[in-house]
C-alpha cells in the first residue's frame, strides 16, 4: 500500500519545485499587481483608498498612453519588419558552405550578448547631433545635420536602428536551425524539376519554416511592446526620467510605465498600465499557439 502511494505521489514531488517557484515569482507577482491596479497606490507610502476600476477608465482617456503605445507601435514596425526579414536572408546565405562559415555563425550573436547599455550609449554618439557619425556623412552629400532625438520620425529610426543591429543576428540563428532541419531530399527534387537556388528557397525552405517563422514573429512583437532599454537609454545626456524626450516623441508603452510608477511614485496607475500590456501580450500569445497549431498541421 505504502509502495503504491509512493508511486502515485513521486511525479508530483518532481514538479512542485516548479510550480513553487512560479508560485512566488510568477503567480504572487502578477495577482499583487492586478490589486495595486485597483488602489491608489503610492510607491513609497503603499496602498491607499480603493480606487476600483477608476485607474483603467483613467488610462484608457489618457492621452500620453495613446502617445506611448503610437510609439510602440510605430518602433515595432519599423525595426521588427526590417529586422526579421533581414535574419532570413542572412540565415539562408549562412546556410550555404560559405568559407569560414563557423566564424560567421559565431560573429551575428555578437551584437545579441553585447551589453544593451554600452549599445545604446555608443548608437547615441552614432547620431549625436553635432560630432556624430551618421550627420558627418550626410554632411558629405550636403545633407544638413539631423537632431536625431529631437522628432519623431528620426527618434524612431534611430531606436529601431539599434533594436535590428541588436536581434536581426539571434534571429538568425534561430531560422538556421529551422533550414537545416529541411530534408535535402526536397531540394533535390526541386533541382530535378529545374527549379533555380532561389526558387527552391521560396518554395521549398520558407514554406517548411514557416512554424519558426511565425515563432519568431510573435515573440518579436511581444518584445516590441516591451521595448524599455534602448529608448531609456537614447534620451539626451543619459536622462533616465522615461519621458522619451522633450515631446514624449518615443515614449513606450514601457517608458510611460516607469516615469508613473518610478519617477512620480504612482506604483497603482503603473500597475494598471503593466495589466494592460500583460493582456495585449497575452492575446499574441495565444495567437502565435493557433497560428502554429494550423502550420504546422498544413505541411
Amino acid at each position: 500500500m505504502r509502495g503504491r502511494l509512493d508511486r502515485h505521489l513521486t511525479p508530483y514531488l518532481f514538479v512542485a519545485p516548479f510550480f513553487a517557484v512560479f508560485a512566488v515569482f510568477g503567480a504572487y507577482p502578477l495577482l499583487m499587481t492586478l490589486w495595486m491596479s485597483l488602489h491608489n497606490w503610492h510607491l513609497i507610502n503603499g496602498a491607499g483608498d480603493w480606487t476600483g476600476l477608476d485607474n483603467y477608465r483613467e488610462l484608457f482617456t489618457d492621452p500620453d498612453f495613446w502617445n506611448a503605445l503610437g510609439n510602440t507601435l510605430s518602433l515595432f514596425v519599423i525595426s521588427t519588419v526590417p529586422q526579421l526579414i533581414l535574419a532570413l536572408f542572412l540565415a539562408a546565405l549562412l546556410n550555404t558552405k560559405l568559407r569560414g562559415r563557423t566564424f560567421w555563425r559565431a560573429g551575428v550573436l555578437v551584437p545579441n550578448v553585447v551589453s544593451v547599455v554600452a549599445v545604446a550609449l555608443v548608437f547615441a554618439q552614432v547620431f549625436g547631433r553635432d560630432f556624430g557619425i551618421v550627420n558627418w556623412l550626410l554632411g558629405l552629400v550636403g545633407v544638413d545635420p539631423i537632431d536625431w532625438p529631437a522628432s519623431v520620425w528620426s527618434s524612431h529610426l534611430a531606436i529601431a536602428l539599434i533594436v535590428t543591429w541588436r536581434w536581426t543576428g539571434y534571429n538568425a540563428l534561430i531560422y538556421l536551425a529551422a533550414m537545416q532541419a529541411v530534408p535535402n531530399d526536397l531540394y533535390e527534387s526541386a533541382r530535378l524539376d529545374g527549379a533555380s537556388n532561389w526558387r527552391a528557397f521560396w518554395t521549398v525552405t520558407v514554406p517548411m519554416i514557416r512554424p519558426t517563422i511565425l515563432f519568431t514573429t510573435v515573440v518579436s512583437t511581444i518584445g516590441g511592446l516591451q521595448l524599455f532599454a534602448e529608448p531609456l537609454l537614447f534620451e539626451s545626456k543619459g536622462a533616465s526620467t522615461g519621458t522619451g524626450g522633450s515631446d514624449r516623441q518615443y515614449q513606450t508603452i514601457t517608458m510611460y510605465l516607469y516615469e508613473k510608477g518610478f519617477t512620480l511614485f504612482d506604483a497603482g496607475y503603473a500597475a494598471t498600465i503593466a495589466w494592460v500590456l500583460f493582456l495585449v501580450v497575452a492575446i499574441i500569445a495565444l495567437v502565435n499557439f493557433a497560428l502554429v497549431r494550423r502550420a504546422v498541421a498544413s505541411r
